[in-house]
């Protein structure tokens, strides 16, 4: 390791591996394979997801990025299938929090998840610089090295440990790092209410020139986890703006 991989001195175990399908990341980002092409994309955090992997297959220019890849590919898998595990006990247990009709049981949701785990495992083997370490909020990226940033299931979800200013950071690092639109899903905490500041955010990117849209998207899984956030940029009004957000 670096020393600045020393220097994060991560706990694995505080990491959860797990990931969403290609298929999953269209609905939840209500896209189409077509709108994807001669874009290039970040997928920020990653994790397991393979969007990634079969995203480049088909010809998309995509990278991921998450705090999980400074650890090897093989402690990551061992990680994954150990937190899929998990994950399926507890589903077992709280079924009447989600809808069944995407996965349709348990069985089907271990069957994604896993499917997920390996196709992002092999091809972080095979194409390593695809899959950059980071630690949010801070990006080691050139401003508006990509065109659509898709972030899927970390900000607004983990309310209750990472406060108001985190998000706005990187909120604004995101931003930064975007030249046409950011995509947030979902819009609930892990007890599916809605983000408490979420209003209050919403006015911060207004306020400061960009546009924010709530969609609603046909995927859900998580009850009442069925909008995402749209922020667009207007490339006019950015330039070197510089971004505020005490609260």
């Amino acid at each position: 390791m670096s020393k600045v991989e020393q220097n994060i001195k991560l706990d694995l175990e505080r990491i959860v591996f797990i990931g969403r399908t290609f298929e999953e990341y269209l609905d939840i980002f209500s896209l189409s394979e077509e709108e994807l092409q001669g874009k290039k994309i970040l997928d920020c955090p990653a994790g397991a997801c393979s969007f990634t992997a079969v995203g480049n297959k088909k010809g998309v220019d995509v990278t991921a990025c998450d705090i999980a890849y400074y650890y090897s590919e093989e402690d990551l898998r061992n990680k994954g299938l150990k937190d899929i595990g998990h994950a399926m006990e507890h589903m077992e247990k709280a079924k009447s929090n989600y809808r069944w009709d995407y996965f349709n049981n348990v069985e089907g949701l271990r069957k994604h998840r896993l499917s997920a785990l390996e196709d992002c495992n092999k091809d972080m083997k095979e194409y390593k610089n695809r899959y950059i370490p980071v630690r949010l909020p801070s990006l080691p990226f050139e401003n508006e090295e990509f065109d659509l940033l898709l972030s899927a299931h970390f900000l607004f979800m983990y309310a209750d440990r990472l406060d108001y200013q985190f998000h706005i950071e990187t909120l604004n690092e995101l931003l930064r790092v975007t030249k046409e639109e950011v995509r947030i899903f979902p819009l609930v905490d892990l007890e599916g209410k809605r983000y408490e500041h979420l209003d209050e955010i919403i006015s911060f990117l207004g306020d400061n020139g960009y546009t924010v849209e709530e969609v609603k998207v046909q995927y859900e899984f998580q009850k009442d986890a069925n909008s995402m956030l749209k922020i667009k940029k207007d490339s006019n009004l950015m330039g070197n703006r510089s971004h505020g957000g005490d609260k």
